[in-house]
């Protein structure tokens, strides 16, 4: 299937989408090459535009540094694709606890598809001031995983909420670990 395609049915009919997905064959380094790392290069090439080239204000003084331009494109993408890998482990290390299917692959495909709305407004990052906005198409993506628990981990019904509640917390743990981790590695060179 063609990325934009898929892209636009996982933002738009993300329900539907979902069926189909759980209907591929696909493993993870197939989703990673042929997904993930061409929609992670959005934020990365907005990060490096709009830190590089445009720049930001901080108190009234035009700051445009392509050191930390590049910082930041290069978070973004490493933070992507590391945030996915790990994710799709703490789902499938949950799996069992909520009688769900334990499949790594399916739940990186879970997790690569869910990340697209913000990949897609990484696009934004080109002008630090909408950055923010990034945030918001993030939700929808938290939305999105939300709703593919179930068709792609076989959750039932009734452990869809508990499972995603504690996946996120989870998440959100590992997603800050990975921030100081590439923070302080970034300090250090």
């Amino acid at each position: 299937m063609n990325i934009i395609e898929r892209a636009k049915r996982i933002i738009l009919s993300p329900k539907t989408e979902w069926l189909v997905i759980d209907s591929e064959q696909k493993n993870s380094t197939q989703v990673l090459t042929t997904y993930l790392i061409l929609l992670a290069i959005i934020p990365a090439v907005g990060n490096l535009i709009g830190y590089g080239l445009v720049g930001y204000r901080v108190i009234d003084i035009h700051i445009g540094l392509m050191d930390m331009a590049v910082r930041q494109a290069v978070t973004s993408f490493v933070g992507i694709i590391l945030g996915a890998y790990l994710s799709a482990f703490i789902l499938t290390w949950l799996a069992p606890k909520f009688a769900s299917t334990e499949s790594f692959d399916k739940a990186f495909q879970l997790v690569a598809y869910s990340y697209t709305p913000m990949c897609v407004a990484g696009i934004l990052y080109i002008i630090p001031s909408l950055s923010g906005i990034a945030v918001i198409f993030g939700l929808y993506g938290l939305y999105i995983l939300y709703l593919g628990i179930a068709p792609m981990m076989k959750t039932p019904e009734d452990k869809v909420t508990s499972y995603f509640l504690t996946s996120i917390v989870f998440v959100i743990i590992v997603s800050i670990l990975i921030s100081l981790l590439l923070g302080a590695l970034f300090i250090l060179f």
